[in-house]
């Protein structure tokens, strides 16, 4: 599936969805369940200029990838075709809560 139109302009809807399966494909290095079913990623905004902009918090804020694992992220996201420069904002508020995990982590980790 591209993420161009037949004018090779982007679809800002796929490449949105391209980020989010991207996103799906890294793990927690402490959890066994993805960043995203864990409730990390608060926001992906996407500009014209194809930079990916995303907000993501830890599970605590001593997390020992705290420094390291937004960089990972950028990394990921940068060999998702057609993206053109991404950007990894840490934020601690609102805090991370077991609350924003979605029911198939959940299920994961025998929470329901």
């Amino acid at each position: 599936m591209s993420i161009f139109n037949l004018d090779n302009e982007l679809n800002p809807e796929q490449l949105h969805d391209q980020v989010i399966a991207a996103l799906c494909e890294i793990y927690d290095p402490e959890i066994p369940v993805n960043i995203y079913d864990l409730g990390l990623i608060y926001a992906v905004d996407i500009n014209d200029e194809a930079e990916v902009h995303i907000k993501m918090t830890l599970t605590t804020p001593g997390c020992p990838v705290a420094q390291t694992f937004p960089t990972t992220i950028e990394q990921k996201i940068l060999q998702v075709e057609g993206v053109s420069e991404c950007y990894v904002e840490l934020v601690w508020d609102p805090p991370w809560t077991m609350d924003n995990m979605s029911e198939a982590a959940k299920l994961t980790l025998n929470l329901l």
